[in-house]
């Protein structure tokens, strides 16, 4: 299914579509593409963020269950076929850094994020400064992160979300391809990160980008296939506003 122009409909539609689409990356990723052991949660707090997907290690006591999931894809076997690929130097201090963190009694550990943009996310200067300090924050925590981003560059990120994620861990040239202008971007946190980043165009379909559950192995998020099914759930009213060509 082609992506949809979401600038064509008010913040509170896409977030209608936004809620509905969490529910079945979450739903997809619980049916069996997390090994064992692992499982997601919507809509979630940590951090100070309200992450969209929380993927979660289940506590080490935990009652086995039997073993149908998958395991994860190791990036050495099949690495993500993404346009960009960026490794980062080392952060020292990073690397040494102390933190007190307040866990729950249970043990959770929370292994990696998924973010949905959206518009206000991106209206303000405060709006996106809080998304990609959080971001920073999260990866630099040794968290992984996937950001889907289907609203265009504007003027406060002009060459996309990613080159901003980025531009806090070091200097880059990165930018979008003039043809294809909304990032989904894949990062292995802690102190080496790594970007893999797939610009994507209004009326093209979306990659299944790898959600790593660690630095070696991620599971392929079904980017697609979900959205479609969100699609489906959206009023038939803004389907035809956006289905309709300009």
């Amino acid at each position: 299914m082609p992506v949809h122009d979401w600038t064509r409909v008010g913040a509170g539609i896409f977030h209608d579509f936004h809620h509905t689409w969490i529910t079945e990356i979450k739903r997809s990723l619980n049916a069996g593409l997390l090994p064992e052991g692992v499982y997601a949660l919507a809509e979630q707090i940590t951090s100070g963020w309200g992450p969209d997907v929380l993927t979660l290690e289940a506590p080490a006591n935990a009652p086995k269950v039997p073993k149908t999931a998958i395991r994860g894809v190791a990036v050495m076997d099949a690495p993500p076929r993404v346009r960009f690929h960026a490794k980062g130097e080392i952060d020292q201090y990073a690397a040494k850094a102390k933190a007190v963190t307040i866990r729950h009694s249970s043990n959770h550990k929370v292994l990696a994020i998924l973010e949905i943009v959206s518009p206000g996310n991106k209206d303000s200067r405060h709006g996106i400064r809080s998304f990609v300090d959080k971001a920073y924050e999260i990866m630099r925590a040794g968290v992984h992160l996937l950001v889907v981003d289907l609203f265009p560059p504007g003027l406060r990120d002009p060459e996309g979300i990613h080159k901003l994620i980025w531009t806090e861990w070091q200097d880059n040239d990165f930018a979008l391809p003039a043809d294809k202008c909304l990032t989904l971007a894949s990062y292995i946190g802690g102190p080496i990160p790594e970007a893999f980043v797939e610009p994507v165009a209004v009326g093209g379909e979306l990659l299944d980008m790898p959600l790593f559950l660690t630095p070696d192995e991620y599971v392929s998020t079904p980017l697609e296939a979900t959205y479609r099914a969100a699609w489906e759930a959206v009023p038939a009213y803004w389907r035809e506003v956006l289905a309709t060509p300009h």
